[in-house]
């Protein structure tokens, strides 16, 4: 039998809960992150058979978390569990000779964390309880059960005042034959229809349509509880709250019989479906009151025979086809005088924003139209509104996410291309800034942000091809992070600045899960240029070329150099700066690179043009976004660009960097994108 010192190393759902947290951040999948221990890998010196060594492992860690400081503990405590799960018979402690753990056991492992079911997590969970190995549950370990689930609880923010006896009673009802004692089977089964422990566990069950899709709250006002009529008591989180129609329970009270979540959809043609706003107003059909024209109501989507849908062509021009996530083919009538709106989260976007920005939609809107970016990306809700003539799509993240459904419609091949609106949750939201929507989501009203929507006008954006030729395809370096420009690119100075950040928040990233605290970051490491200058003299690094015509850099000693489509840089600093109307060249020329026509020439995201600037230094970046210089230098304005390098250099799209060796690159243009811009009154173009 392990000692109690033994089990102090054992870990616990608290462990298991920051696990899931750390997966949250990371982008990288176990199956990728394993590659390392193959042939030619960083890491095979670490593996001998299908076992790893314990640093091995620990390295595995931090590079699949991407974390360097991972705790030391934890990755013991896993490491050691491994080992003792492999091991048959309970008599073996953890801390005996070590044989390494299996690679086998590893993948498995995490790729259950990563993309397993409710039913793959309650396996690894009974395992983990079950501390001797006999396939159950007995007394001491349902006891052990509960203190470590409250413990669990207390580091989530739970109210733990009554859960006690709650969290015996949960336990007691799992014991269907009331033996005392929890089997593997009492435990799967109980556990799938037991809401408090899959909640407190981190478990999410699949969206069926009239589930509620549960997640503790902190109720900061009066509320009862709508199983029992009993307020809502404790001092932090007393319940569970559904995020699509904020049905609200007890913990106690969450296995009872309640009414049932909001529809997303009709089951027939003649089966009419309401939104929950509309529910007491007794009305059959749903008039969304002011959010009509955003929602895809319940009754504009029918689910049908999967047989019928293969000839579903034959259902006329008016119908449009999809298999939803849960099983269910669904066939969409239009409504009439409304542009629904279909919304993409990202939900790693500026901290906790991102989630609460989801929850809150999902709620606002029919959930059929909020798709989190984690869950598969953009293609879900592009497929489900491909051929609605009439709608509106809501990006909700930084310029990245924006990007990445931009790429995601080119690569679609979209009939109706749907104008993009911009909730700007990322850090620097240059684009979003331009497009009037403002520099960054402070937690207003979203009916409000619906409203502008409404309000909103279509406008064209330029989009740009990037082609890197490499001067030598064996030099190493970074890959480039994206082939589309969006709002800039650019080399040196700046895009320094942007590549310490970006390593430093891969290593770390749970360090940079804030609009300010990135700001602070991006701060503290100009600074650290302004003395390193590391970029100087970078005219003796590269030529520029505007349809072929050279860019004389001669007259200049320059940091940086910037390609622009729009008019914001660096979280609002227009670097091109404005130029009065009665000085603008009303002929559209192809290229300009004379120093005084260049002062003629106006800026605009659709005129199939680029501007390039030059940069003196971190110091001019900081006066021009203070408003202390009015603009970088004007070096071109030109429909394609070339430059020329001959060292490694720090280069950057859109926000992204990467270290490039000597190259060529070309700037091409590519397309147009609909973009939505907000009406004037709303927050402005370069609010800091």
């Amino acid at each position: 039998m392990a000692t109690e010192s033994d089990l102090v190393n054992e870990i616990n759902p608290v462990d298991f809960i920051h696990l899931l947290e750390y997966l949250e951040y990371s982008r990288i999948k176990v199956k990728d992150a394993m590659k390392d221990f193959h042939a030619g890998g960083k890491l095979v010196h670490h593996r001998f058979g299908d076992r790893i060594d314990a640093t091995g492992f620990s390295l595995f860690l931090k590079n699949y978390l991407e974390v360097d400081d991972f705790p030391a503990d934890l990755s013991q405590r896993l490491y050691w569990y491994f080992q003792r799960s492999e091991r048959s018979g309970p008599d073996t402690s953890p801390h005996c000779k070590d044989g390494g753990v299996s690679l086998k056991a590893v993948l498995c492992y995490f790729s259950i964390l990563e993309d397993g079911n409710p039913r793959d997590k309650l396996e690894y969970t009974f395992k983990l309880y079950d501390k001797d190995d006999n396939g159950l549950l007995d007394s001491k370990e349902v006891d052990k059960i509960v203190t470590q689930m409250m413990q669990a609880a207390e580091y989530l923010g739970w109210d733990v005042t009554e859960l006690k006896p709650v969290l015996q009673d949960m336990l007691k009802a799992i014991d269907v034959d009331s033996s005392g004692t929890v089997t593997h089977r009492e435990w799967i089964q109980g556990g799938l229809n037991n809401i408090p422990l899959l909640v407190l566990l981190g478990l999410k069950v699949a969206e069926k349509d009239g589930q509620h899709v549960w997640r503790m709250k902190n109720f900061n006002r009066p509320t009862y509880c709508f199983v029992c009529q009993k307020m809502m008591l404790g001092l932090r989180k007393q319940g569970l709250s559904c995020n699509f129609c904020k049905y609200t329970v007890h913990s106690s009270c969450a296995n009872k019989n309640h009414t049932p979540c909001v529809r997303t959809f009709v089951r027939s043609k003649t089966e009419i479906g309401r939104h929950s706003d509309c529910v007491p107003l007794g009305s059959s059909h749903c008039d969304c009151e002011r959010l009509q024209r955003h929602i895809l109501p319940p009754w504009a989507i029918c689910a049908m025979d999967q047989a019928d849908s293969i000839s579903g062509s034959s259902l006329g021009e008016n119908y449009m086809l999809n298999i939803n996530s849960d099983g269910h083919v669904l066939q969409i009538f239009p409504v009439t005088d409304t542009h629904p709106l279909l919304v993409f989260v990202n939900p790693k976007s500026g901290g906790k924003q991102g989630k609460r920005v989801l929850r809150k939609f999902q709620y606002l809107l029919n959930p059929r139209q909020v798709y989190s970016l984690d869950n598969g990306g953009p293609n879900p809700g592009l497929q489900l509104f491909q051929n609605l003539h009439k709608y509106r799509i809501l990006v909700c993240g930084g310029d990245g996410t924006v990007g990445w459904v931009l790429d995601a419609i080119d690569k679609a091949d979209m009939v109706i291309r749907a104008p993009v609106a911009v909730l700007p949750l990322g850090t620097g939201n240059d684009l979003a800034r331009c497009l009037h929507w403002g520099g960054g989501y402070e937690g207003s009203d979203l009916t409000e942000i619906l409203q502008q929507i409404e309000e909103s006008t279509l406008v064209l954006m330029d989009r740009w091809s990037l082609r890197v030729i490499q001067a030598d395809v064996e030099d190493e370096g970074d890959p480039v992070p994206n082939d589309i420009i969006n709002n800039y690119f650019s080399i040196g100075v700046d895009a320094s600045i942007a590549h310490q950040f970006h390593v430093m928040r891969e290593k770390d990233p749970q360090k940079f899960n804030s609009r300010a605290r990135n700001k602070l970051w991006y701060f503290q490491l100009a600074t650290s240029e302004t003395v390193s200058a590391s970029c100087r003299n970078l005219k003796e690094c590269l030529s520029i070329e505007c349809c072929g015509v050279p860019v004389d850099l001669s007259r200049l000693s320059l940091e940086g150099v910037a390609v622009l489509n729009i008019p914001s840089m660096h979280g609002g600093s227009n670097l091109w700066g404005e130029t009065k109307s009665v000085e603008k060249l009303n002929k559209w020329q192809e290229v300009t690179v004379d120093p005084d026509a260049l002062e003629m020439c106006s800026q605009d995201m659709n005129d199939k043009l680029l501007e390039v600037v030059g940069l003196e230094s971190v110091v001019e970046m900081g006066q021009i976004y203070t408003g202390l210089k009015s603009k970088a230098h004007r070096l071109g304005q030109a429909a394609h660009v070339t430059i020329r390098t001959c060292k490694t250099l720090p280069m950057q799209i859109d926000g992204e960097p990467w270290m490039q060796p000597p190259c060529t690159i070309h700037i091409t243009h590519k397309n147009q994108a609909n973009m939505l811009m907000a009406p004037a009154k709303t927050l402005g173009c370069f609010l800091k």
